[in-house]
């Protein structure tokens, strides 16, 4: 029986561990049987322990449809051109690309906006937005015509969402990226979208403030409840398949529902029970 990535060739970059939205997305293309290449921020020069090597290849190693793992610093243009150039050499032309880089120093995320250093909001929109762009370019001319490409996005980026700060600017700016990409890339037939999706128990989830969110959107969103990693795998892959050949510039929203309400909803009830204690 044909998968829904049979014969399909791609780039996987910001896998941190079991637990990132990127691995659950890279996951699911493999078991669709798909053909991946991973990136992963390269291990500092001291570390003999080669963390994040370590961590990568214990979820990919042995696995046949995994290409490569290649080291990346996205500030770093012959970083980039090199996983490209091991992209080619062992993938042929690439399918899809999913971007998953963010980054800002913990002292400007735990400061509220207005006190985020000029430094520090230089490095967070270089690595969180325009990285998207840097991917994008150098990939460009190994992206076979109709290929994907989706970024990770959060709704921080279209409303304020206390505790996110710095970063909900950089996921603006990502958002916006999306869509003059999608036209500049569109006569190729290449797409471009973005996966907003609610909390979830990641490292830059727990980062942000995650488990305050989780009861907040369990308790606001139309369906009651949270997302899964399984749904984040699912949708992602979608986007990154041809099942989405006509979808471009958007932001699709997995969250249950939480982003379409202008006010509590249901959570209103349970305020005025605790109020008047029935």
């Amino acid at each position: 029986m044909a998968q829904l990535f049979d014969g399909k060739r791609g780039l996987i970059t910001g896998v941190f561990n079991k637990q990132s939205i990127a691995w659950a997305i890279a996951d699911r293309i493999l078991q669709e049987g798909g053909e991946c290449g991973f990136s992963y921020m390269p291990d500092k020069p001291d570390d003999p322990r080669k963390k994040n090597l370590n961590r990568i290849e214990k979820l990919v190693g042995g696995n046949p449809q995994v290409a490569f793992v290649q080291p990346m610093d996205v500030t770093n243009d012959d970083h980039i051109a090199e996983l490209m150039r091991v992209s080619e050499e062992k993938l042929g032309k690439l399918d899809f690309l999913l971007h998953s880089i963010a980054f800002a120093l913990p002292d400007d995320l735990k400061r509220d906006t207005v006190e985020t250093s000029r430094d520090g909001f230089k490095l967070a929109m270089e690595i969180s937005a325009y990285s998207l762009i840097a991917l994008s370019q150098a990939a460009a001319r190994i992206l076979n015509p109709n290929a994907s490409i989706v970024t990770l996005t959060y709704f921080g980026g279209e409303k304020a969402v206390p505790g996110y700060n710095v970063m909900g600017v950089c996921k603006a700016a990502l958002d916006s990226i999306v869509k003059y990409l999608a036209f500049d890339l569109g006569p190729r037939g290449i797409r471009v979208n973005a996966l907003s999706a609610g909390p979830l128990q990641t490292i830059s989830g727990r980062g942000a403030g995650v488990e305050e969110m989780l009861g907040l959107y369990e308790a606001v969103a139309p369906l009651g409840r949270n997302i899964s990693h399984a749904e984040a795998g699912q949708s992602g892959a979608f986007l990154l398949s041809e099942m989405s050949s006509g979808i471009t510039g958007e932001i699709l929203h997995l969250d249950a529902g939480y982003n379409v309400m202008g006010s509590p909803g249901r959570m209103l009830d349970q305020i005025k029970e605790a109020q008047t204690g029935t």
